[in-house]
């Protein structure tokens, strides 16, 4: 009598403490959070992107113009977050702290960039990070226009042979740049179109180049652009990267390149 009194006590207690872990359980369970299957799934939560300002100074940062889990089947919304809140903000605080300490009064970013003094890396590194993720940014849509049209595509087809040989090309020199660095479409001098690739924040505006025009199309190829999704899956990235690609905006550039 006394052993099923003490089992019963027993099976209460385990009750109690089950009851009370359970409670404690759906009590930490935030409206970010979803239970499925008895596993509690966290719905990761981004910030808007009109939040972020940049420190006074020469340069500011321009507004991007979607939200940052627009492009998530592609890329995804804390990527785009941290590139956009943390590596974007930061080139353009340090660039203006760079351009002050070089007593360079321009508010020209090409060109500071063609007359940059390759000597000094702060300047280097920081005005090239501003100018080439701000063309990266601006040539991403949720809704993008899938081809190049006009005068731009007849000059694709003319250089490359068509559209998808041009992204061929663009892709190899993403994935063949070691480390970090860019793929670049660009208008060079004499107004034909070349692909390129650079090295961290270099770009084909600045001095000694190895092909130099103006940017029309850049593609990042940093960790920091991609790894959270494809981690060492570049080339994965880069064939993702064309279903984001705007090719209204790239357009846009050329024109302005021409």
């Amino acid at each position: 009598m006394k052993k099923g009194v003490f089992l019963m006590s027993v099976l209460g207690v385990l009750f109690f403490v089950q009851s009370c872990e359970t409670k404690k359980e759906n009590a930490d369970t935030t409206k970010d959070e979803v239970v499925q299957n008895d596993t509690i799934q966290v719905k990761e939560t981004v910030g808007n992107p009109t939040d972020v300002k940049a420190d006074p100074g020469t340069f500011q940062i321009k507004p991007l113009k979607y939200g940052y889990d627009e492009l998530k089947e592609y890329i995804d919304a804390k990527t785009m977050e941290v590139h956009y809140s943390k590596h974007y903000l930061g080139y353009i605080n340090k660039m203006n702290t760079a351009l002050k300490e070089a007593n360079i009064k321009s508010n020209d970013i090409v060109d500071i960039l063609k007359k940059m003094d390759m000597n000094n890396g702060a300047l280097r590194n920081n005005a090239g990070g501003y100018y080439n993720h701000m063309l990266y940014f601006d040539i991403m849509s949720p809704t993008p226009q899938k081809e190049p049209k006009g005068d731009l595509k007849a000059k694709i087809d003319a250089t490359f042979g068509s559209t998808e040989e041009l992204l061929k090309q663009l892709d190899e020199a993403g994935a063949k740049r070691f480390g970090s660095g860019w793929a670049w479409l660009v208008v060079k001098e004499d107004g034909s179109l070349a692909v390129t690739s650079t090295a961290n924040q270099d770009n084909p505006l600045m001095p000694g180049a190895e092909v130099a025009g103006t940017p029309i199309l850049g593609i990042d190829v940093w960790e920091h652009a991609y790894y959270l999704k494809y981690q060492n899956k570049r080339d994965e990235y880069l064939k993702a990267f064309n279903n984001v690609l705007d090719w209204k905006q790239v357009e846009d550039n050329y024109k302005k390149a021409k």
